[in-house]
């Protein structure tokens, strides 16, 4: 965690005094509680698991895709933590499959259902098939999700949503900002709350976790240089998550305070940091080429070859922010802790037809990633969509 904190720029936790000062109230809760965690074996997944597992839940299920982060999971709270006497149980399962609703349907209701599945990065907008499956998890699974948690009476449905829902300019953002719409119409129904937060530091499949594999594959490092974003720690945002399903009310969205622990950094800033903390100097190189061709012989001498370029991809937003000027803010209720406070206000009629639109595309078996672009923009219409013709998979 130190460490952690140390690469990111930060010398102490965001929330440790706001999750101190509620932790009996925490620890009531999820003592008395059962849980559903679907997504739970992803970075954050796994960091909402342990802050439910350590306060001794009635029960915990855990329901993820990959079976092997399942495992590694499991390993971790047992070595860990050690064992309580709830339920819990680890399923590989598809949260849109028969086999889930079999599972759930031999189940005692759930009184809180975390839903941690998304589709998260930027990169899955490239082309009109992956763009098409992040739209059905991070919008329309999440409704369908919502909707159990109505069946099952459960006090709480939580889901998470991003910085970049904030004034979208990519499609993964603006994905989560329309997946909050659908949720306000469905908090008429089931109590729901939200988080949004900035980039968790080494979680998987982000740059920072590659820095790792690059080293134990022994390849260059590759990072912008130009592009500076917000980072929690795993464990924090864990905590963030569990605030907001417990303790938010219905429609809050929380959100990091912006202070002094909290500033941005650039990947750059962090690749050479990362470096230094393993006994290596950066090397910047001028080409991708030269980086992959250097490594062993600056290895040798304790230096590792760096590429450091500007950012030209699509998506890719120039700043970081957490709510807008119309969003009402909670600013006093939590120290590190800021909430975003909704009336339950949408459009019926355009989420309907939002819903109507996809679902023709997707009876079609065709469309192009411009079809979808338009049904974002009928949603948003402040949406300015950035398109470059780049995107991260033609980069190192």
């Amino acid at each position: 965690m130190k460490s952690i904190l140390k690469l990111i720029g930060r010398e102490t936790e965001l929330f440790h005094e706001d999750v101190s000062r509620h932790d009996a109230e925490l620890q009531k809760i999820i003592a008395l509680s059962r849980f559903l965690v679907i997504g739970g074996a992803g970075s954050i997944g796994q960091a909402v698991a342990r802050e439910i597992f350590k306060r001794s839940p009635q029960a915990l299920h855990v329901i993820d895709l990959s079976e092997n982060n399942l495992v590694e999971l499991v390993r971790d709270i047992r070595s860990s933590l050690g064992y309580i006497e709830g339920d819990f149980q680890a399923l590989p399962l598809d949260s849109r499959s028969a086999e889930y609703e079999a599972f759930v349907a031999h189940q005692k209701p759930y009184d809180y259902i975390l839903n941690l599945s998304a589709l998260k990065h930027v990169r899955s907008e490239k082309d009109p098939f992956s763009l098409m499956r992040l739209i059905d998890v991070n919008i329309f699974n999440t409704d369908k999700l919502a909707q159990q948690a109505l069946r099952s009476g459960s006090s709480k449905y939580f889901c998470v949503s991003t910085d970049k829902a904030t004034n979208p300019v990519n499609m993964m953002g603006a994905s989560k900002r329309i997946m909050e719409m659908f949720l306000m119409r469905r908090s008429l129904e089931v109590p729901v709350s939200t988080a949004r937060f900035a980039n968790v530091a080494f979680s998987d499949g982000s740059l920072l976790h590659g820095f790792n594999l690059r080293m134990q594959k022994r390849q260059p490092l590759s990072a912008p240089h130009d592009v500076r974003r917000y980072f929690v720690t795993p464990k924090e945002s864990g905590e963030l998550c569990l605030m907001s399903c417990l303790l938010g009310k219905n429609r809050d969205i929380f959100f990091p305070k912006l202070s002094e622990k909290l500033h941005l950094i650039t990947f750059s800033e962090i690749a050479v940091k990362f470096l230094e903390g393993i006994g290596f100097e950066a090397f910047p190189c001028a080409t991708e080429d030269e980086a992959r061709a250097r490594v062993e012989e600056l290895a040798s001498r304790k230096k590792w070859p760096c590429y450091f370029f500007t950012s030209d991809t699509t998506g890719e937003k120039d700043f970081e922010e957490f709510y807008t000027g119309q969003e009402k803010l909670d600013m006093q209720r939590f120290t590190s802790i800021g909430v975003i406070k909704n009336d339950p206000i949408f459009n019926e009629g355009l989420l309907n037809e939002f819903k109507a639109g996809i679902s023709s595309l997707q009876s079609k078996g065709s469309w192009t990633k411009e079809d979808l672009v338009g049904l974002f923009n009928m949603m948003l219409p402040e949406f300015h969509h950035k398109e470059t013709g780049k995107y991260l998979d033609q980069k190192m």
